[in-house]
């Protein structure tokens, strides 16, 4: 998992902006390019440390409770996340221009776009979360299946090859996988661009794949697909981990996330 992508809480959160060892903040201030709860949640581990906060909004969201509880906010664009959220400059240039050393992506928009990662290392503005080498590995579906099947770690049975996408070949397979199963965007994340299909029917399949494209093509730029068999009734547990640039490494031991709402954890 993306370290970016562990939810925070406030008694885990301190990690991210201070060494094991209880030393004085890292920073003097970050910018956090995300809104709602997660903003709000950095922001106010932050302030608990002695970290000043910036945040950033869209026209939506100028009156939100992640702009009322920051020291700063840089409005970056229209209420479209995509002329927002998405827009990674505007996002590093917010930070230059308040002085911000750090940012803290939170989880989707910016969290794993390996593009935004290298422009805050090439602008000089610390990305807090994982190296680019991580996300490059971690954020592809593909690729991250293809590490787990060399380490021996067993998978669920599917199709994923980015190098062909063609409808008649994903159908061709999805045949050979057998039904149901499930389409999900490579690139995806947060329940997007995925949906099940439940028979052998062309239509519906051609409908969900149509459906899956345009979705994950709005919200990650990236319209790849692959396939897995359905596993029905699953538990899904994860072990979240935390590792800091000096070596430090810890786990928060096991959460169940099996209960989901449209492919959401539900918390």
């Amino acid at each position: 998992m993306l370290l970016s992508r562990i939810r925070f809480s406030q008694r885990h959160a301190r990690y991210m902006f201070r060494s094991f060892s209880a030393e004085p903040p890292l920073f003097d201030k970050i910018l956090i390019a995300n809104r709602g709860e997660i903003a709000c949640r950095v922001i106010r581990t932050a302030k608990r440390l002695g970290v000043k906060t910036v945040a950033v909004y869209s026209d939506a969201d100028a009156n939100s409770m992640h702009v009322q509880l920051a020291d700063e906010a840089v409005h970056i664009g229209p209420s479209a996340v995509s002329e927002s959220y998405l827009q990674g400059e505007r996002i590093i240039q917010a930070a230059l221009q308040t002085g911000a050393q750090g940012i803290h992506p939170g989880y989707g928009f910016l969290s794993e776009n390996l593009n935004f990662c290298k422009l805050c290392s090439d602008s000089g503005v610390t990305f807090i979360g994982p190296p680019p080498e991580a996300i490059r590995a971690m954020g592809s579906k593909s690729e991250s299946k293809d590490i787990m099947i060399g380490a021996n770690v067993p998978v669920t049975p599917g199709y994923h090859n980015d190098a062909d996408q063609d409808d008649e070949t994903l159908w061709r397979e999805a045949e050979r996988v057998g039904f149901p199963l499930m389409l999900k965007a490579v690139s995806g994340g947060g329940g997007k661009g995925m949906r099940a299909v439940m028979t052998k029917d062309r239509k519906a399949f051609d409908e969900a794949l149509s459906s899956c494209r345009r979705e994950a093509l709005k919200s990650f730029g990236d319209d790849n697909m692959l396939l897995e068999k359905l596993v029905q009734a699953p538990r899904h547990v994860e072990l979240q981990i935390f590792a800091d640039s000096h070596g430090n490494v810890l786990h928060l031991r096991e959460r169940d996330c099996s209960v989901q709402r449209r492919h959401q954890k539900v918390h």
